[in-house]
């Protein structure tokens, strides 16, 4: 009954409410706390008053339900912070033009909390960056603006967000939260709040370890993935399955983890966190050659399906303006997340090759590209048939391949969705070298 009743009393300010902060607003909302979602578009708040989501893994029931309850307060004024115990900071953390960390929206978010800053607040971070940033970006804006000293009048601390969007087997509260401070009682503090929210709670020694884990997992999959793609262009030019590759390899119980191609990393996490720690080490005068490689290859992966559907269009004769039909936008399936996406490159890359390029993602209406405004398409027999080329993007579960399969003159699958699959076109795989 003690911890039910400092729930009830606890209210949190989580700032951004995007594919991080809404979730967990949302978690802690059902776990009972009072929670304010605090974010600077108006859109987002306005969505969230009227009970609608613009997340696919949130449901308007979902907001609707933490409307009414009472205990969730959608707002774009950071003043709400001052009536919260916990101020949890979830906004982006992307790269700029030249690929360097931008901590700008961060900054903003920092100083906007600290001039409501009081004794005894707790604020964490959320946001994926470099390993020193809670400790020397986000310490120093608290203290300068609120006068206020950390470990002292208020505890500070990181805790890298884990969220999966799409992934219906992992949600937010059942995947293990690394926690930290900047001192134990900071630990002990923050540790205690994620607790009564999620499953699992796993402390840390510092800022900077829980900074370093996020964005070892994050370059992990880049470095793998960025592998696994280049592998596929070997097979392609050996003219083996890599995909065949790949189940024979899983047979083996040790010693391997498999990884698979496709059209790119997206994202906001795997093709950006890993060029924070790669602009962290060059600071200290070392580099990742690894991460760096894996960057190179990644950003390739478009321009190599551009130039693989630019030769199968030439060799089943379509003319040099020929309809280019993509299907998926977004970096994974069953998401509206275009962020870092490279599909978008391929896109542009196409069209600079003279293809007429139309796209069709049933979670993206609309993209802009160089100032110029796309929209969906539909997809259907017509849009099919008049297609030279239908190319797999993105493979989200409402895909219609049996459709495609159908209607298509010309398939290139970069998702390996039509294995085992005929259809009347000819179809062809990333990786399999036909």
């Amino acid at each position: 009954m003690q911890a039910q009743s400092q729930r009830e009393s606890m209210k949190i300010a989580v700032i951004g409410q995007g594919y991080v902060g809404l979730p967990l607003s949302l978690l802690f909302v059902n776990k009972g706390f009072h929670v304010f979602g605090i974010d600077l578009d108006h859109r987002k708040i306005e969505s969230l008053l009227q009970g609608k989501s613009y997340l696919p893994d949130v449901t308007d029931k979902e907001i609707a339900d933490s409307n009414q309850s009472g205990r969730f307060v959608s707002t774009s004024r950071y003043d709400s912070v001052s009536e919260a115990e916990a101020i949890i900071i979830c906004v982006p953390t992307p790269l700029n033009s030249s690929h360097l960390p931008d901590l700008t929206i961060l900054e903003r978010a920092v100083a906007g909390t600290a001039k409501f800053l009081r004794k005894g607040h707790s604020v964490i971070l959320e946001s994926s960056t470099y390993p020193g940033t809670t400790r020397e970006i986000v310490q120093p804006i608290l203290e300068k603006e609120s006068g206020l000293a950390a470990g002292t009048d208020f505890y500070l601390g990181y805790s890298p967000e884990r969220i999966d969007p799409g992934n219906e087997t992992y949600k937010v509260e059942n995947i293990p939260k690394l926690i930290s401070g900047i001192t134990p009682a900071c630990i002990e503090k923050i540790s205690n709040l994620y607790a009564r929210a999620f499953q699992k709670v796993v402390s840390v020694s510092s800022p900077e370890v829980a900074e370093m884990s996020k964005l070892l997992e994050n370059s992990h999959r880049l470095i793998n993935i960025s592998f696994i793609n280049e592998i596929a262009t070997i097979c392609d030019a050996l003219n083996i399955d890599v995909w065949e590759v790949i189940e024979a390899a899983k047979t083996k119980p040790f010693g391997f983890t498999p990884y698979y191609p496709g059209p790119g990393i997206g994202g906001h996490c795997i093709p950006v966190d890993p060029l924070y720690l790669q602009w962290k080490a060059q600071q200290e005068g070392i580099s990742s050659k690894f991460i760096q490689l894996s960057d190179e290859i990644n950003r390739s992966v478009p321009s190599y399906l551009a130039s693989r559907v630019s030769a199968l269009l030439q060799k089943h004769s379509a003319p040099a303006n020929a309809n280019v039909l993509i299907y998926g936008v977004t970096y994974k399936k069953d998401v509206n997340d275009v962020r870092e996406s490279p599909v978008l490159d391929l896109i542009v890359q196409l069209q600079a090759s003279g293809y007429s390029v139309s796209y069709h993602d049933p979670y993206v209406p609309s993209i802009t590209l160089a100032d110029t405004i796309y929209n969906s398409v539909d997809i259907d027999e017509s849009s099919l048939r008049n297609a030279h080329c239908v190319i797999i993007a993105t493979d989200h579960s409402v895909i219609p391949i049996h459709d495609i399969l159908a209607y298509a003159p010309l398939i290139y699958d970069s998702r390996n969705i039509t294995a085992g699959l005929s259809g009347s076109g000819k179809v062809y795989r990333i990786g399999t070298g036909n």
